[in-house]
């Protein structure tokens, strides 16, 4: 029996890297890769091995003939892939594995003689562990790691819902590292306040800012400022327990919530707000954000999209995970007619084919939620024209299928994307919110390099940082081969714990 890859998977390929008949793709090196929701098991070339399954660090892949009632569906969407392949094409070889293999390819020379580089790698999140990981694996180097947050783990910690305890797991394949014999870990010191960029430069062969885009995309509307209205990474870090977000950030004492964009992290916030606080409880959830959630008023959360179903931002697993559950209603609003349209007419590989079976309704904006189960309702073809309210949010102007509409709603999340902020010391492109760069080489100075989010902006999930740290982990060995950086004496680690 096969195996299938499922809902969590992060697509870092590690299961392609030990798969011995080369049955999952997109690999790294397909033009696909990354530009997929998942990755695949081709189910006819699988040996059924478990390789994969033992490789896969967010425990997203599983033997066909086990997946539970919310995951079957994935049997079908691993096969459904190569399917598609298949009729794309003229010709299959019914050998049993019939993906050929490529050329092997060797991307680093590394001399013999190449001295250990003293690298500085800026964040402990998936970018910066990814880079700490091929430093680690494959040189000599030693790495000081360096957090300003008390505690490891950036984006895996305070980023993923905690209801995806799968996807956090590869926080534990990240944590063996911390006490790797050649790394220093050091938590609480922030760049710019307990150390400068110059100084990091100062005792480093190499500095790698994994610092991410931690600020929140603004919609640049009237009332975006009011008491009511916070940014989505706000709320994911509330119920996350992150130390910078208040208890009391988010107002629950209202009926209905409006979230601007439908992404994967707008879904997230939706399904937190609506789910039974009795299913949260042991999971890693903030106690703070659980006791809130206990009390909370919201029955109704909207999902409000500028386009139509079949240009929605969220993956198709994210969705699918959505409709498999029974305690929420889901809804789609039907006040524009394009968006019953696009959803009958999708195709099944389509994600608006996932609303098919979804009811649709008129909704009333001006009354309160209907009781019975909490809902979350899907609203396309609505773009955001004003956040309503005196000193506190009490709605929202929307755009209509004929003129504007008012959605009255006690709270507004903004889930319009993440930003990447200034670091002083360092070049910064406002227009892109990253840091200016070569594959990951700094602009302008030597020795300093970047990745993830603020080297390629807010795109990609977690398994994305892979081949972006393996880009600038390149960078910085054939720089250091060439002589393009100088060498450094030691020294920083003493100087942080007198600070």
């Amino acid at each position: 029996m096969a195996f299938a890859i499922t809902q969590t998977c992060c697509n870092d390929a590690s299961c392609v890297a030990v798969c011995p008949v080369n049955c999952i793709h997109p690999t790294p090196d397909e033009p696909d890769f990354g530009r997929t929701d998942l990755l695949y098991v081709d189910p006819r070339a699988c040996i059924d091995c478990g390789a994969c399954a033992d490789a896969c660090p967010v425990d997203a892949i599983f033997p066909v003939d086990s997946l539970t009632a919310p995951l079957k569906a994935y049997a079908g969407v691993n096969a459904a892939y190569y399917a598609d392949r298949e009729a794309a094409e003229s010709t299959v070889d019914p050998a049993p594995n019939f993906h050929a293999w490529g050329p092997p390819v060797f991307n680093r020379d590394l001399p013999s003689d190449f001295a250990p580089l003293d690298v500085a790698v800026v964040g402990t999140g998936p970018a910066g562990m990814y880079a700490v990981e091929d430093l680690l694996l494959h040189t000599n180097s030693r790495v000081t790691l360096i957090d300003r947050l008390p505690v490891a783990g950036g984006l895996v910690r305070y980023g993923v819902a905690p209801d995806h305890p799968s996807t956090k797991k590869i926080g534990d394949t990240f944590a063996r590292f911390h006490s790797h014999p050649r790394l220093r870990l050091r938590l609480g010191v922030e760049v710019g306040r307990d150390v400068t960029v110059a100084e990091l430069a100062a005792r480093h062969d190499a500095v790698i800012y994994a610092v991410g885009a931690s600020a929140a995309r603004s919609l640049g509307i009237a009332g975006e400022d009011l008491p009511g209205s916070v940014a989505a990474t706000t709320v994911v870090r509330w119920y996350n327990g992150h130390p910078d977000v208040a208890a009391d950030v988010l107002d629950l004492s209202d009926e209905r919530v409006v979230l601007v964009g439908n992404g994967n992290v707008a879904l997230d916030v939706a399904r937190i707000l609506t789910a039974d606080p009795a299913s949260l409880a042991g999971t890693s959830i903030s106690p703070s954000a659980l006791a809130r959630l206990k009390t909370s008023k919201v029955r109704e959360v909207v999902l409000l999209a500028r386009r139509g179903p079949e240009a929605a931002a969220y993956t198709r697993p994210e969705l699918l995970a959505l409709t498999g559950q029974d305690e929420v209603e889901l809804v789609v609003d039907a006040h524009d007619p394009r968006t019953g349209e696009a959803i009958d007419a999708a195709a099944a590989a389509d994600k608006a084919s996932l609303l098919q079976g979804v009811a649709r309704e008129t909704v009333d904006w001006s009354a309160p939620p209907a009781h019975g189960k909490r809902r979350i309702v899907f609203r396309f073809h609505s773009a955001p024209l004003e956040i309503l309210g005196d000193a506190q949010v009490r709605g929202i102007r929307v755009t209509a299928a004929v003129g504007d509409e008012e959605i009255a709603a006690g709270q507004v999340v903004r889930a319009v994307g993440y930003r990447g902020i200034p670091l002083a010391g360092l070049p910064f492109d406002e227009a892109t919110g990253t840091i200016p760069n070569s594959a990951g080489r700094v602009e302008g100075q030597p020795g300093a390099y970047v990745v993830g989010w603020i080297k390629r902006g807010p795109s990609g999930g977690i398994g994305a940082n892979k081949a972006c740290a393996a880009e600038t982990v390149a960078t910085l060995l054939a720089d250091a081969v060439d002589g393009r950086i100088s060498r450094r004496p030691p020294g920083l680690l003493s100087r942080l714990r007198r600070r």
